[in-house]
């Protein structure tokens, strides 16, 4: 028996006449989330997209698992394709390929939407007759228009005749590539890579930056970040990923700055460098996996000092959310059990015992103009190290 993917777009039917270039991202990212699996032919129609397997081997179980991952798909249904679109081949397939489920439930219904209208049968006629066939062959079952255990749905359309059970949630959000780029500054937390899942799924084309700083933290380390972002690039697609070296600055830090604002001026530091990186790879904005008032760098006052380092917009997904929130949505994306491994980051270094909560920018910027980091600053952008972030690695 043949089967079919029937996505429904998520809010880009929202998008007026710019729909048909959002849905067109959204079918390229759908082709590309599943390179490998075989070949598809994936084609839209009656605001629905439709995945189709040209081969009988592909597996339909990865493909639906990449495709719930895939932004700007609200759901998606697995769903046999009637040899024709004829109301005896509906009611011969539909208590065969949803055999399992119906054996397993008590109650059923049976939904039909007949969007090409020159079929002879109107869904209600629909309904009854293969509510009637159902029965006959399960006579087990109860029909319970309100509360089924199993809704039976046939779709009439212009291509064919289809038959699924209850579509699957998809990612919901926008398609990747359709609202701008961005760098997410990443660490090998558990916040950062949620904040890049957040920004990605509004549309957020993503470009990783990385702060290292060997020997105080380990290659490790930055394996860990790696593996992180493969995680999110299950969602994000494909990112360059930039580890600025950045030792030499928090050494610097630690030998000519007051303790109580190493990590303003340090956040400072980063922000500056990450501008820099993202405007050479046309990047529009800066994302970080702050939370107010999570830790003495969130504070607002804190926070007002690292933003006026970067004339660029900072996003800040996480902003109003809780720990728990955040380790939820990790819990989602698979990348809480990695980010809770003990190999440190560089947010770790030269953590001081009283970090100032309230800092004074004007003197924070006397601090830093002070020390001359701008020597520093170029060194560690002219020995940047790349590396190339994809799922599929």
């Amino acid at each position: 028996m043949k089967e079919i993917i029937l996505l429904k777009d998520g809010e880009i039917v929202l998008k007026g006449l710019n729909h048909r270039s959002f849905e067109d991202v959204l079918k390229k990212n759908i082709k590309n989330s599943l390179s490998g699996l075989g070949r598809f032919e994936i084609t839209s129609a009656q605001s629905t997209i439709y995945v189709k397997p040209l081969s009988d081997d592909i597996d339909l179980d990865e493909v639906c698992g990449r495709i719930a991952r895939v932004f700007g798909i609200v759901s998606f249904s697995r769903a046999a394709v009637c040899d024709e679109k004829t109301l005896d081949s509906v009611l011969q397939t539909a208590p065969v390929y949803l055999e399992k489920e119906l054996k397993s439930a008590a109650t059923f219904k049976v939904e039909a939407k007949r969007s090409d209208k020159k079929f002879p049968y109107k869904s209600p006629d629909i309904c009854r007759e293969l509510g009637g066939e159902i029965l006959s062959k399960y006579p087990h079952l109860k029909v319970d228009v309100h509360n089924p255990d199993i809704t039976v749905y046939v779709e009439i359309r212009d291509f064919g005749a289809y038959i699924h059970a209850d579509a699957v949630k998809g990612a919901g959000g926008i398609p990747v590539g359709t609202g701008g780029k961005a760098a997410i500054l990443i660490s090998g937390g558990i916040d950062s890579p949620v904040a890049a899942y957040m920004m990605a799924k509004r549309g957020i084309k993503l470009t990783a930056i990385h702060f290292a700083s060997p020997p105080y933290t380990s290659r490790r380390a930055e394996e860990k970040v790696v593996r992180l972002l493969k995680k999110v690039s299950r969602y994000a697609g494909p990112m360059t990923m930039y580890t600025v070296p950045f030792t030499k600055i928090q050494e610097k830090i630690k030998n000519e700055c007051p303790e109580e604002l190493f990590t303003i001026i340090m956040r400072r530091l980063m922000m500056e460098i990450s501008e820099k990186i993202a405007l050479q790879n046309d990047c529009s904005a800066l994302i970080t996996g702050e939370s107010l008032g999570q830790v003495a760098s969130q504070t607002i006052g804190a926070l007002a000092c690292t933003n006026e380092a970067a004339d660029m917009v900072v996003f800040r997904p996480l902003i109003g959310m809780d720990k728990q929130e955040i380790i939820d949505i990790s819990y989602k994306i698979d990348t809480y059990d990695i980010s809770i491994e003990p190999y440190e980051d560089c947010c770790t270094v030269f953590t001081p015992k009283h970090p100032r909560t309230r800092p004074v920018l004007k003197y924070v910027k006397e601090a830093q103009e002070k020390a001359e980091f701008e020597p520093f600053v170029e060194e560690a952008l002219n020995n940047l190290k790349t590396t190339f972030i994809s799922a599929d690695d």
